[in-house]
C-alpha cells in the first residue's frame, strides 16, 4: 500500500508529496526490491483518467502518482497540504540521477525516439559521470507484437536494473508498466513522459518562470499546435470539474481494483 496520503482529484488518487519524499520512496522501493510504479500526473492525465476509467485504475495501483503539474500543486495546498511541491518528470528524473552518486543504481532507459535516447544517455553521463547505466530500448511507436514483447522483457530481466526510466508518452506508458510491473524483476518503473525529448535536447524546454507559474502548458502549445492542441483544448473542462468537485455538486470515484 501506498505510505503517503492520497487526495481524489476528479476520481484520480493524487500522493501528497514532494520531490524530497518522492526520492526517499524510490530509494526504499530499490532496497527492499519490492515492484511499483510511478505515474506523473499533470491535469492532463487527470482528464485522460476522467475519461477512461480503466486508465484511471492504473493510477490508482500505482506505488505513487506524483503532482507533476503546478495546478494539481496548488489543488493539494488548498486541501491543506502546504508541504508538497511539483515532482515533475524531468526533474525527477536528474534529481535521481544526482542521489546515485551515494547510493549507487542501475538504470534502463526505456523508449524514445530513434537516437533520442542515445543522445539522453550522452547528456545525462556528461552532467552525472558516475552513472551506470544497464540498457537502453528505443521500442517502435506501436503496440508490439507477443514476440518482440518477450524479447523485451528478457532484455531488461538480463540487463538487472533498478530503475527502469519509460518515456513512451502518456497514456501508453503507464499502461505499459501497469502490464509489466509484475514481469521484470526490477523495482522501481517510473513514467516520465517527454523527459525524454527534454533532457535529449530534441524538444525545447519551457522557461523556469514559466513552469513555476503554471504556464508550461501555452508554450509547449506554442511549440507543438498540431500535436497537443486536443490535450490542452480540455484545460477550460478540468477547471470547472475541480470547481464543481470542490463545491460537492459532483462526486468521483476513487477506482482500486
Amino acid at each position: 500500500m501506498p505510505s503517503y496520503p492520497r487526495v481524489n482529484i476528479l476520481g484520480v488518487k493524487v500522493s501528497v508529496i514532494n520531490m524530497n519524499q518522492a526520492i526517499d520512496q524510490i530509494l526504499t522501493w530499490i532496497c527492499e526490491r519490492n515492484p511499483a510504479y510511478v505515474c506523473l500526473a499533470p491535469a492532463h492525465a487527470i482528464m485522460d483518467c476522467y475519461q477512461q476509467p480503466g486508465l484511471r485504475n492504473i493510477y490508482a495501483k500505482s506505488g505513487l502518482t506524483t503532482p507533476d503539474g503546478m495546478s494539481i500543486v496548488w489543488l493539494l495546498k488548498l486541501h491543506g497540504y502546504p508541504h508538497v511541491n511539483r515532482v515533475y518528470g524531468p526533474d525527477l528524473l536528474q534529481e535521481v540521477c544526482k542521489t546515485s552518486k551515494s547510493f549507487p543504481i542501475r538504470h534502463y532507459f526505456y523508449g524514445g525516439g530513434p537516437g533520442v535516447t542515445d543522445e539522453l544517455v550522452d547528456r545525462l553521463k556528461s552532467k552525472f559521470p558516475w552513472l551506470e547505466v544497464a540498457g537502453t530500448c528505443s521500442p517502435p511507436f506501436r503496440e508490439l507484437t507477443t514476440e518482440e514483447d518477450i524479447k523485451v522483457i528478457r532484455q531488461i530481466k538480463s540487463a538487472k536494473p533498478d530503475i527502469v526510466w519509460v518515456g513512451l508518452g502518456s497514456p501508453r506508458q503507464e499502461i505499459w508498466m501497469a502490464s509489466h510491473v509484475n514481469k521484470l524483476d526490477v523495482p522501481v518503473m517510473i513514467g516520465v513522459g517527454a523527459a525524454f525529448d527534454f533532457l535529449s535536447g530534441k524538444k525545447p524546454q519551457a522557461p523556469v518562470w514559466m513552469q513555476k507559474i503554471g504556464l508550461e502548458w501555452f508554450y509547449r502549445l506554442l511549440t507543438e499546435p498540431k500535436r497537443l492542441w486536443r490535450r490542452y483544448i480540455q484545460y477550460p473542462k478540468f477547471v470547472i470539474l475541480v470547481l464543481l468537485q470542490s463545491l460537492g455538486l459532483l462526486q468521483f470515484k476513487e477506482d482500486d481494483q
